[in-house]
């Protein structure tokens, strides 16, 4: 960021955010704070404003490529020739560098210093739930940006060796610091200490309003957030412990009936978390990173790869509420249409689901499973398909054991988180390769095939390369390796 931008009124930046999303951001805004942050008024404004960049990123949730860039990077879509060939170039064909490359470090440092300037302030407010929650929200937003920063340009935990490095962990708004790399290691358990402070400052019942109970962080979400956390890192015990303070003794994921719904917003059930996309924000980034509705139809940027529809039964409800097959210009594609939005809203004008039960409830089971404990495990997938396939009966789940149930707990996630840009840093984090399709982009399999159809599990392009422009500002800045 330019120096001229360091004077800007905090309070601006907060609703606005910055004039440039580049990583010159961690060297914070230099502003007179206090004036910021002068009542308990103040304070909800900046906070509305550290979750508006959530919302107003180009690189992440709502008015991002978020909920699509894991999956365009790894084997569950295939790009249709007939679109605008968005994100062909470079994550499709993973032709990117240190010139070209995702633009969350920039975006993911603002929002982080959104955050930052909250903590430092709070302290001087009464003790009592308002401060608790507001330093809570705070810690629990910085963490989950963070994280999946991590996940974007560094191995996983388990992956990662001692000398292996991630993104830099700002706590401080200083504008004059230019921080290292973070050791991979050392970085999950900063992630980790925010979010255990988060979930006991945050109340249970943290929300705007008693009809939007979860578009802001609450308790049960930052445990949700911390399964996934400790889910990665391979610290099963804890995911389990996590996940058993987000689900609760009744876990909903939402049912055979209301599980449509939620990609409408008529309902919540089953989601924990979600960043609000009002009619009058009208941002519709989400499905237009995945189709556009003209004449001839609906004209998708990319389709289901063939290998991973067949994956979908046909009484998976899943299968037609994300998925629709039908002709664009008298030929039958198999369109994503999880993101249509709100009924009487152009299309992807719709809340972005950050962390839903279902995720939790898969991050147990696998957790479950690498402990030795079948029988959570196979409860918990029992759980999940029973709301998830018509006419499920669950005697062959109930038998299943060994590498046969961690292989259906594993597909079950694919099919439950697809579309929403998770499956690349799965891989990465299963240490698995992308493996796509040899077919084309059509309903029946034909069309163009991929140029770029596998790529090796623990190759150097599962970690993004950080921005040329941002290594030159802040020399203490190392490339990943390969770039």
């Amino acid at each position: 960021m330019n120096k001229r931008i360091y004077t800007a009124a905090l309070s601006a930046i907060l609703i606005a955010g910055c004039s440039k999303e580049k990583l010159n951001l961690y060297p914070y805004n230099q502003v007179a704070t206090e004036q910021a942050f002068r009542s308990e008024t103040d304070v909800t404004f900046d906070i509305n404003g550290m979750y508006n960049g959530l919302r107003t990123s180009t690189s992440y949730f709502v008015n991002g490529i978020w909920n699509i860039l894991g999956d365009v990077l790894s084997d569950n879509l295939v790009l249709n020739t007939l679109g605008r060939q968005s994100l062909k170039n470079p994550y499709y064909e993973y032709r990117y560098s240190a010139t070209n490359t995702y633009g969350l470090f920039g975006s993911g440092y603002s929002i982080i210093r959104r955050a930052n300037a909250i903590l430092e302030n709070i302290e001087k407010f009464p003790n009592g739930t308002f401060k608790n929650n507001a330093k809570g929200e705070a810690l629990a937003v910085r963490a989950l940006v963070y994280f999946d920063m991590s996940r974007v340009y560094s191995k996983t935990y388990l992956n990662a060796s001692d000398a292996d490095f991630t993104v830099p962990y700002v706590t401080t708004t200083d504008a004059t610091i230019t921080p290292a790399n973070e050791p991979v290691k050392g970085f999950y358990d900063k992630v980790i200490a925010d979010l255990t402070q988060a979930e006991t400052l945050i109340n249970a019942n943290n929300s705007i309003s008693a009809s939007n109970t979860v578009s802001r962080l609450n308790k049960a979400a930052v445990a949700g957030l911390l399964s996934r956390v400790y889910l990665y890192k391979g610290d099963y015990s804890n995911c389990i412990a996590a996940a058993n303070r987000a689900l609760g003794t009744t876990p909903n994921v939402g049912s055979l009936t209301t599980f449509g719904s939620i990609w409408t917003d008529a309902t919540d059930a089953g989601v924990l978390f979600k960043v609000k996309n009002t009619n009058l924000d009208n941002l519709n980034a989400q499905g237009v990173n995945y189709y556009q509705t003209v004449s001839q139809g609906i004209k998708s940027e990319y389709n289901v790869d063939y290998n991973f529809y067949q994956l979908f039964a046909n009484n998976d409800i899943r299968k037609t509420i994300y998925i629709q097959t039908s002709p664009y210009s008298a030929v039958n594609y198999n369109h994503v249409i999880k993101y249509a939005g709100r009924p009487g809203t152009p299309v992807g004008v719709v809340d972005a689901k950050v962390l839903r039960t279902a995720e939790v409830l898969l991050s147990r089971a696998e957790a479950y499973y690498r402990s030795n404990n079948v029988a959570g495990a196979v409860a918990d997938l029992v759980l999940l398909k029973s709301n998830r396939y018509t006419g499920y009966v669950a005697a062959t789940d109930n038998a299943l054991s060994g590498t046969a149930l961690l292989n259906e707990i594993l597909l079950q996630r694919r099919l439950e988180l697809a579309f929403e840009g998770d499956r690349f840093w799965d891989l990465k984090r299963l240490n698995l390769p992308v493996q796509r399709a040899n077919k084309g982009d059509k309903a029946d399999g034909t069309g163009t095939a991929p140029l770029f159809t596998t790529l090796a599990a623990g190759d150097f392009k599962f970690n993004l390369p950080y921005e040329q422009t941002e290594l030159n500002f802040n020399k203490n800045l190392k490339q990943n390796p390969g770039y």
